[in-house]
């Protein structure tokens, strides 16, 4: 059988006009028990990414489950995100909570970047039904975690299978902001935090003064 014609998938950049972070249970007792990942850097990566986006204006959905049983948000991202009202549910997977989907769908965004605790639920699940109703979905595995490592990979895996696209805190925010020169990449790269980050800044400060 001849092919005349094989069609090539279009991939569309995220920017600050089509993306959306939504932030999943991120909570104290949930932070306990992770293990594919030192909270140290889990709490690094967050709390930058957040910030990132903050620089870079794209919207901010945060959702907790059950606060009675799995504790209140982690203080660092309470601290990072000043007067962002979040969303307690009960539900276990984010997208079956109304509140969430209609904050989600009020941005008018369709490119959702997806961070949650724990990846193989808190974050695949949502990040799966959203694929299903037609957000192009983004699992920020980096800033997500596990109880065991085996779960993180399980829950990654079932992702990509369904489409999600995995990406790491720190690249997800530099696609969005697309450009060097541009004036919020200062607060970008202050705001990933890392070791390269003020070199790279530095540089491109130096270069386009040339």
């Amino acid at each position: 059988m001849k092919i005349d014609h094989i069609q090539k998938s279009h991939y569309e950049h995220l920017t600050r006009d089509n993306a959306v972070l939504l932030i999943v249970d991120h909570q104290v007792g949930l932070y306990t028990g992770i293990r594919d990942i030192d909270t140290m850097q889990l709490k690094h990566n967050i709390v930058g990414l957040a910030k990132a986006a903050q620089a870079l204006k794209i919207p901010i959905i945060v959702t907790t489950t059950t606060e009675r049983m799995w504790g209140p948000m982690i203080p660092e991202l309470q601290e990072a995100l000043p007067g962002n009202h979040h969303i307690e549910r009960t539900t276990v997977n984010a997208w079956d909570d109304p509140r969430v989907v209609a904050a989600v769908k009020a941005t008018g965004r369709k490119k959702l970047v997806i961070t949650g605790i724990s990846a193989d639920v808190c974050l695949a699940f949502p990040a799966i039904s959203a694929l299903t109703d037609g957000y192009s979905t983004y699992a920020v595995v980096d800033a997500s975690g596990s109880f065991t490592k085996e779960q993180s990979d399980l829950g990654v895996m079932r992702m990509v299978q369904a489409g999600v696209i995995p990406v790491g805190y720190s690249n997800v925010a530099v696609e969005i902001l697309g450009d060097n020169a541009a004036p919020e990449a200062s607060a970008v790269y202050g705001a990933l935090n890392m070791p390269f980050a003020g070199l790279v800044y530095n540089l491109n400060q130096y270069f386009s003064h040339k």
